[in-house]
C-alpha cells in the first residue's frame, strides 16, 4: 500500500465509529488541492502533515487539529484493516491504481476517496452496464430487469447495481444465474453480506465496511451506478421523485453514460425519453445499443 493511499484511508475512514469525523469527500478533495500547491520536497510529499502546515495552508486551529488526530490513527487503522482481512474484505481508495478511472474523471456527482470491498477485484475492469429501478416491480419492469441480467451475462458485461430489492437484485440473480458477473454498491453495512459476494460478484461500501444505513448513503449509490457504467438502463421509474428517477435525471443533465428507459408506458419513462433517454420496447442486446443522445439540459 503507498503512502497515499495510507493518508486516504486515515482521513476518510469511519474505523468502527470511534468518535473522530473523518473528512468528508469535498474536505478530502480540498485538502489534497491544498497540498499539491506546497509543491515536492514538502509535507504531504516526503513527510507526514503536522499543524502548523495546515494552518499555513489556510485551515484554522480546530479544522487543524481535526486532520492531525486523524492521522495520527495509525494503530487504529492496522486493527481495522486486519480485522476486515479476517472477513475478506480489502480497501480501495481513489490512489488506488484500480480504482474505476471513469468515477474520478466523469464530471459532477460523487466518487468517495474510500470503498471496502468483497469478492473479486478484477471486477473493475469491466466492461460495465449499469441497472436501476424501482423496489416494486411491475411485470414489464421485472421481465427488463431480467432480460438485462441475462444480455449481460451473454455479452460479456459486467452488470451495475445499487443492491436494492426488486430491479437490482432481480437483474444481480438473472445475471449470476447465467455464468455473468456483476459489481454491486450497497448502502449498508459490508460485513454482513460479504457472503453474497464471491469470484463472480464484488460488493463495495463507501468509508467503511460496518457504516450503518442511511439515506445519503443509498442515494449517492445511485450516480454510482450511473457513472461506472458506458451505458445504463433503467427497468422502471417513478415520476418526479425517488432515488431511480433522481439518478436518471442528474444522469441526463451531466452525461455520465448513456441512459435507456424501459418504455412501459408509465409517467416516468415517458419522462425521462422527453429529456433525453433511449425508450426501447424491447432489450434484444446491449453491445446493441444506440450512441448516447442529445437532451434538453445541453441548452439550459
Amino acid at each position: 500500500m503507498t503512502a497515499a493511499e495510507w493518508g486516504a484511508l486515515l482521513l476518510c475512514c469511519d474505523l468502527g465509529g470511534q468518535g473522530a469525523r473523518p473528512l468528508t469527500e469535498p474536505q478530502f478533495r480540498e485538502l489534497s488541492r491544498r497540498v499539491r500547491g506546497m509543491g515536492p520536497g514538502n509535507a504531504g510529499v516526503n513527510r507526514e502533515l503536522e499543524a502548523g502546515d495546515l494552518t499555513r495552508l489556510g485551515y484554522s486551529a480546530g479544522e487543524a487539529s481535526r486532520i492531525v488526530s486523524l492521522l495520527d490513527r495509525g494503530a487504529l487503522l492496522n486493527r481495522y484493516l486486519e480485522a476486515g482481512r479476517m472477513d475478506g474484505i480489502f480497501p480501495l481508495t481513489c490512489r488506488s491504481g484500480d480504482y474505476p478511472a471513469q468515477m474520478l474523471h466523469k464530471p459532477g456527482g460523487s466518487a468517495p476517496p474510500v470503498f471496502f470491498c468483497a469478492g473479486n477485484r478484477a471486477l473493475l475492469r469491466g466492461p460495465f452496464v449499469g441497472l436501476a429501478g424501482s423496489r416494486r416491480l411491475g411485470a414489464r419492469g421485472a421481465a427488463f430487469a431480467e432480460r438485462a441480467g441475462e444480455l449481460a451475462a451473454k455479452e460479456g458485461f459486467v452488470l451495475v447495481t445499487g443492491g436494492a430489492h426488486g430491479a437490482d437484485w432481480t437483474a444481480v440473480n438473472a445475471c449470476l444465474q447465467n455464468g455473468g458477473r456483476t459489481v454491486v454498491f450497497v448502502p449498508d453495512a459490508l460485513r454482513r453480506r460479504v457472503r453474497e459476494a464471491g469470484p463472480n460478484c464484488l460488493m463495495l461500501s463507501a468509508g467503511g465496511y460496518d457504516v450503518p444505513f442511511s439515506t445519503a448513503r443509498a442515494l449517492s449509490r445511485n450516480v454510482w451506478v450511473h457513472k461506472l457504467g458506458e451505458s445504463t438502463l433503467i427497468a422502471q421509474t417513478g415520476f418526479g421523485s425517488g432515488g431511480t428517477w433522481r439518478g436518471g435525471v442528474d444522469n441526463l443533465r451531466m452525461g455520465w453514460s448513456s441512459l435507456y428507459v424501459n418504455d412501459d408506458g408509465s409517467p416516468g419513462a415517458r419522462a425521462l425519453a422527453d429529456m433525453g433517454a433511449v425508450p426501447l420496447r424491447r432489450l434484444d442486446s446491449i453491445s446493441g445499443l444506440v450512441p448516447y443522445q442529445e437532451t434538453f439540459f445541453r441548452d439550459i
